[in-house]
This record gives C-alpha cells, sequence and structure tokens, in this order.
C-alpha cells in the first residue's frame, strides 16, 4: 500500500455507499459493497489508498459487522489512556472510563463478532504492546482483533462492570457472570479473570441459553450406536457412563440422553458443576465446594428425594463413585462423565478410584466414549486426492477412499475451512463376556478386544466414516482420534 489507512479515510469510505475494507486491510488491500459506487467515486477511492485497491461485492448483513468492526476498532476517544497507569486508576474512573460510549460499543462489537463465530469463548490476552482478542471456535483458537495496548483498561473494566466484579481488583483472580441479551438470543457468559504481567488475562465461556433443545438424533452419533444407546438407557437401572478429554461435548450428550427419556413418568434429578442449561421437567442442582455442597454430598442426599433417574455432572473421586455405584446396584439409572481415552479406559479409572472390581462389572451397562470433530465449511469446500503419506498416516488404502473435502478458508468460516463440530461416537456395551473379562481382571486393552470382537467400532473407525463422506479432513482425524 502507498499509505497506512487512518481515521478520515475510513470515516469517508464508511459514508460512501457502505463501501468497507475486509478486516486483514491493508495487507489485503480489497475494499467490499453492497451497491456498486460510481466510477468517479472508485477513482478518489484509489487515489486516497492506492491504485491496486481491489472492490468486491458483499451482502448486506457482512457489510454491517465490518462497518461495526472499523468503527469499533478506531473509535478515536480510547486514544491517550497509558495502559501503565492503569493500577494508579481509582474506581470511579475506572467506571467512568467502563461506561464511555466508545467503549461499550467495542466490548460489545467482540461479543457479537465471536457470537458470528459461534465461538464457546472470548479471550482478551494483554501483551506487552497489544491486547489480543481471540476466541475459541469448534475447539481451536482463532485471532479476531489485535487492539493497542492502551485500550486494556478500558476493556478490562468494562467487562467487570457487566459481570459486577470489583473492578478496583487487579491482583487477584475473580469469577462473574453476564447475562447476555442479542436480539432473540438470551447468553449467559461465566467470566474469569486473572491477573498478568501486563494486565488482566479476561476468559469469557459463552452458553446459549435460547438453544437449549438437544436431541440425540442431531449429535451425528451413527444408526449402529444410536440404536443400540438408546435401548441401554430406557432400562429401569444401572450405569451409563460418558468419557471423553474436557471440551468433548460429554454434558451435550448427557443432556440429549435425558431429553430423551425425560416423558414425566420419572423423577430425574442432577447434579452439576455448573448447570450448563436448564430442562424443564428435571430437578438441577448446582455444584457449591465453598458451602460443603460437592459432588458426593449433593449425590448423598439426592439418593434420599426418590429419584428414578440420577445424573452426576462427573465422577472426580473415590467417594462419588462409590456412592454412584451403589445407586446403580439400588434400582437407580446413573448418568455421569469420566475423562479417560477411550471407553474400555473408563473400566480401570473406577479401579484406580478404589472401586472393588466386582462392584464395576455388576452395575456397569456401558460406556460411550467420544470426541468432537470439526466440519469442512460447505461454503468453500473443495475436492482435493489424498497422498501417500496420508494414506500411510490414516491408515487406508485407495480401495477405501481417493479424494477428500478441505475448506481452503472463506468469510464465513473465518479462513479456517471448518465451520461446526460433529460428534466422534465408541459404544461399549458391557455384556456377559465384557463382564467376565472385567471380573477376571483384565486391563483395558482385554476389554477393549473382547468389545471389538463383539462388534464395537472405534472412534479411529467412526471419524474415517466422517472422512468418506466428506464431513471432515485427515487432519482433524489425526489430531482428535488415535490410531486404532
Amino acid at each position: 500500500m502507498s499509505q497506512a489507512l487512518n481515521l478520515p479515510i475510513f470515516t469517508q469510505l464508511l459514508a460512501k455507499k457502505n463501501i468497507v475494507p475486509v478486516e486483514a486491510f491493508p495487507e489485503d488491500p480489497c475494499l467490499l459493497f453492497a451497491n456498486p459506487p460510481e466510477i468517479e467515486d472508485r477513482a478518489k477511492i484509489r487515489f486516497l489508498l492506492g491504485s491496486h485497491v481491489r472492490f468486491q461485492v458483499a451482502q448486506e448483513e457482512q457489510i454491517g459487522r465490518l462497518i461495526k468492526h472499523w468503527r469499533a476498532k478506531l473509535s478515536p476517544e480510547l486514544d491517550g489512556t497509558d495502559s501503565n497507569q492503569f493500577d494508579q486508576m481509582d474506581n470511579d474512573y475506572l467506571k467512568d472510563l467502563a461506561s464511555d460510549a466508545p467503549v461499550i460499543r467495542m466490548v460489545n462489537h467482540l461479543m457479537e463478532r465471536a457470537l458470528d463465530l459461534n465461538a464457546s469463548d472470548i479471550h482478551f490476552e494483554p501483551e506487552e504492546r497489544h491486547l489480543m482478542v481471540r476466541c475459541r471456535v469448534d475447539g481451536v483458537m482463532v485471532n479476531i482483533e489485535k487492539l493497542p495496548a492502551n485500550v486494556q483498561p478500558a476493556v478490562s473494566s468494562r467487562v467487570k462492570l457487566m459481570a459486577r466484579l470489583d473492578i478496583g481488583e487487579k491482583r487477584l483472580p475473580q469469577d462473574g457472570r453476564i447475562q447476555y441479551q442479542m436480539g432473540d438470543r438470551s447468553l449467559d457468559m461465566r467470566v474469569s479473570t486473572l491477573p498478568g504481567v501486563h494486565g488482566e488475562s479476561i476468559v469469557l465461556r459463552i452458553l446459549d441459553r435460547s438453544d437449549v433443545t438437544v436431541s440425540l438424533d442431531k449429535l451425528g452419533m451413527p444408526a449402529d450406536i444410536l440404536k443400540p444407546y438408546a435401548h441401554i438407557i430406557q432400562q429401569p437401572h444401572g450405569m451409563v457412563l460418558v468419557t471423553g478429554p474436557t471440551g468433548s461435548g460429554k454434558t451435550t450428550s448427557l443432556y440429549g440422553t435425558l431429553e430423551k427419556i425425560n416423558t414425566g413418568s420419572q423423577k430425574i434429578i442432577t447434579i452439576e458443576d455448573p448447570v450448563e442449561y436448564m430442562l424443564e421437567g428435571i430437578t438441577q442442582i448446582h455444584v457449591n465446594a465453598k458451602i460443603g455442597l460437592t459432588f458426593a454430598a449433593g449425590l448423598r442426599s439426592i439418593v434420599r428425594q426418590d429419584p428414578d433417574i440420577i445424573m452426576v455432572g462427573e465422577i472426580r473421586d473415590h467417594e462419588t463413585a462409590e456412592i454412584a455405584i451403589e445407586s446403580a446396584l439400588t434400582g437407580h439409572l446413573v448418568f455421569s462423565t469420566l475423562h479417560t481415552n477411550d471407553a474400555a479406559g473408563a473400566v480401570t479409572r473406577l479401579q484406580d478410584m478404589g472401586i472393588d472390581t466386582y462392584l464395576i462389572s455388576s452395575s456397569l451397562m456401558a460406556v460411550m466414549a467420544q470426541r468432537l470433530v470439526r466440519k469442512v465449511c460447505l461454503h468453500c469446500a473443495e475436492e482435493q486426492a489424498l497422498t501417500a503419506e496420508e494414506f500411510d498416516l490414516l491408515g487406508i488404502t485407495p480401495q477405501d477412499c481417493t479424494h477428500v473435502r478441505r475448506g481452503r478458508g472463506c468469510e464465513r468460516c473465518a479462513n479456517t475451512g471448518y465451520r461446526g463440530r460433529l460428534g466422534l461416537y465408541e459404544l461399549l456395551v458391557v455384556s456377559d463376556q465384557v463382564r467376565h473379562v472385567i471380573s477376571s481382571g483384565g486391563d483395558a486393552n482385554a476389554i477393549r478386544q473382547q468389545a471389538i470382537s463383539e462388534g464395537m467400532r472405534s472412534l479411529r473407525k467412526d471419524a474415517l466414516e466422517k472422512l468418506y463422506q466428506g464431513i471432515t479432513t485427515p487432519e482433524e482425524i489425526v489430531r482428535v482420534t488415535r490410531a486404532s
């Protein structure tokens, strides 16, 4: 570019028939418009910005989002705030700063930008010269903004004010919540602050209260897994576990399970940390360790409430595991989660917690392991041939598949090539043979091999099916599953 873009020129562009630069400007010298500008206007713009500026048609929605982006980014009212003076600012000044219109516009814009991308988290990360704003989109971090360091006090104060946190406390971590309304969407954001060298790191976890209906049929569960799983969860008693790492969709699967079996004829109680979504017709308890309401303590009280079905957010210790298994053995249907790599690993995890093998084999009906895999963006997907290295990495042959689909990156997927996620599943049904292996002291590998011999499909096999269907990519399969 012949010159750096400045505010007066941007102001002219925004006023000219909704002409707006792309986010990557000036590295990508492209201007978007909904209505074609006159030849005379194009000439003036190229004179101001350089002769190699390109013009491209875009939707009104995209134009509007970019206008908000640039107006928030270039708000002149934010200039002059020295981040080094943040510690000397008193609470009244910080509240005034957080209540300024440009600050409110900027923070609202960043939140809405994250929501447009269907982000699960927003990260405000102060650095020496910049405030980085990143989002977790489909489980992967994506940069959405790089702001001057001097706006950090204003942004931090605004978020803390919205979350009803102590604006003046910058030395200790704080936790809060923000209720945010975006159109007809009711959003609940959990806020966490953490002191850092260059200022407070702030993370917002986004929960969409308007999207609480979760159906098992829409989670991407294959028919040959959905059918037996739907049969198992209709049993009158026993324990079903869902396993996987943090952020693999375990809670969503449990909510879908409860929605499936919640007919109104049974008493269902959950204990969660935290309660992510409110489920109609179900009693939900929020763990509060500060007052002694742990999973174990809550579960002990739940069994005295005459429940038919119990959902425990997570089994973390021996006491919780023991009460959950005892409940399953005394006529309750119990659902819970564990952090293990695969379905068979749930058995050895319970053993590591000190649970007797005979209790595990007597109570456990099934274990479902799962992961979330990113889906190829439908708007920029293109077909590509697999390489010899990819065949070897995936453990497949040209007879299985020769071409896959990848996204080249576009505005709708934030140039990642992916948009949305889908579940991968591995269902271990505790048959009489599997129960015998558990009772005999078999390790996770022995349990796994027995289940596979009975028809269990591994996470990797399920992932490969999604690859053959053009839903995901080899890179995603390698990232989230192990060879099997």
